[in-house]
């Protein structure tokens, strides 16, 4: 068990690993899931960052070089309106 997750998610993950187990999925691949949802969970309640809504990149990379995702994050710092609709070229462009 990780060292971040409660005894909740633990049994949650017991859980969907031994129903995993029952439907006939191989161990590795129970755990794999079982991991995954425990962690969904976790990221939804808050309790973990989604690292594809933080992070705004290399602050010495060019714009181009950052992800869509990275530029968003600039973008929503700089308050940029429009931004939600823009491609990463429209945002590179807003940014510079």
């Amino acid at each position: 068990m990780p060292d971040a997750w409660s005894n909740k998610d633990e049994r949650q993950y017991q859980h969907v690993k031994d129903s995993e187990l029952k439907r006939g999925e191989s161990e590795d691949r129970a755990e794999e899931i079982a991991g995954r949802t425990v962690n969904k969970h976790r990221r939804e309640e808050g309790r973990t960052p989604n690292k594809r809504t933080q992070g705004t990149g290399n602050p010495g990379a060019a714009l181009s070089d950052l992800t869509r995702d990275e530029l968003y994050n600039r973008a929503r710092e700089k308050d940029i309106k429009g931004r939600s609709k823009m491609s990463k070229a429209e945002l590179v462009e807003a940014l510079d």
